[in-house]
């Protein structure tokens, strides 16, 4: 059996199923004629007000679309040409939009503090700056409140658009939550993006963007030329599980199945790659953490050897990632095929042949 690090998506029993069924006959009977029809290009209309309510923004500033890399998609066209700022590594699906459009990428190395701000001032003009600032997508990491002050003052400063990409901060199983960039620089020149993917479900598809008034009339088009009209009832079925209250619920429960998960391999990891053999995030929240080996390591060629040995991952370079680095997924497996697949990892790692 294959034991997969490679793909971060929620085990089946994080997926709430039978309250979402119960939510989706709901909605169905009580909005059906609306919601099995065309509809507002911008989003269910309950829906844009709950999480308006929750951001504290008007309405009018939401867009919910079908999953959050929609969003991107969507900023993207309407700031125009330009460079972009992403941070490296980042996450590899916007990594490979920008690189097929062909866009200058000024990339930020990321530490264990998150984006390293202070690198910014040095670079260029820039279209937009993408980030993941609570635990980062590939490496789990977490922008301290520290640099996310400074981040939104260089926003506003720099009238900067900033791309503020948020799938994982709600799914946190220790320490405090930070405030938003959105929250910080109150939503001038920092854009939010989010999605219920990793707090309720993937297949859904239901995903949403907070932006300045201005720029959502610009969005609104462009959404209507890409779809029409987006998924009403998946985004129907999102809302009555939300004013049901079921969301706190579901996440601590999520949470608990995720936080196993997580400490399951970092008790991995040290049993068979302590001592100084590798180093490795320490993920508050989120689906991933980030392993580095030795330098002489090609994670490349040692998932060649991987996936003959049963197990998967995503070498870091794919993120734009040292060559010896691998994004490890700890979201889908059970604690028991965690300790398995680390352990053939590490036996791999062990027997990689010695570059001169």
């Amino acid at each position: 059996m294959t034991i997969s690090f490679a793909r971060g998506i929620p085990a089946p029993e994080c997926l709430p199923v039978e309250e979402l069924a119960d939510c989706a006959q709901t909605a169905l009977r009580r909005d059906g004629a609306t919601i099995l029809s065309y509809g507002s290009t911008l989003g269910y209309g309950p829906l844009r007000e709950w999480i308006a309510e929750r951001h504290g923004v008007e309405p009018g500033r939401v867009l919910v679309t079908n999953g959050s890399l929609q969003d991107f998609h969507f900023v993207l066209s309407v700031l125009g040409p330009g460079a972009v700022i992403v941070e490296r590594p980042t996450y590899d699906r916007p990594r490979k939009i920008l690189l097929e459009e062909g866009r200058e990428l000024t990339e930020i190395r990321v530490d264990a503090d998150g984006l390293d701000v202070d690198e910014l001032p040095a670079c260029g003009p820039a279209a937009l700056l993408y980030t993941i600032p609570t635990f980062q997508n590939p490496t789990g990491v977490t922008l301290s409140e520290e640099r996310r002050r400074r981040l939104a003052q260089l926003a506003s400063e720099r009238s900067l658009p900033v791309l503020e990409d948020d799938p994982y901060g709600l799914v946190r199983f220790e320490g405090e939550p930070l405030p938003s960039l959105l929250e910080l620089e109150g939503g001038e020149h920092v854009l939010y993006s989010s999605s219920f993917s990793k707090t309720i479900a993937p297949g859904l598809r239901v995903g949403y963007a907070i932006v300045p008034a201005a720029l959502a009339s610009e969005l609104e088009p462009l959404a209507a030329s890409t779809y029409i009209t987006p998924g009403l009832l998946a985004q129907a079925t999102v809302d009555e599980f939300l004013r049901r209250g079921l969301l706190e619920p579901s996440l601590e429960r999520v949470c608990g199945l995720l936080r196993a998960r997580r400490d399951a391999m970092l008790e991995a990891l040290e049993r068979e790659l302590g001592g100084g053999q590798a180093h490795w995030s320490r993920p508050e929240g989120g689906y991933f953490l980030w392993l580095e080996l030795a330098d002489d390591v090609d994670a490349s060629e040692l998932l060649t050897r991987a996936a003959d040995a049963g197990v998967t991952f995503v070498p870091g370079a794919d993120f734009g990632g040292a060559p010896n680095t691998v994004r490890l997924a700890f979201s889908f497996v059970s604690p028991a095929e965690i300790s398995e697949g680390v352990s053939r990892l590490a036996r791999l790692v062990a027997s990689t042949p010695a570059t001169v």
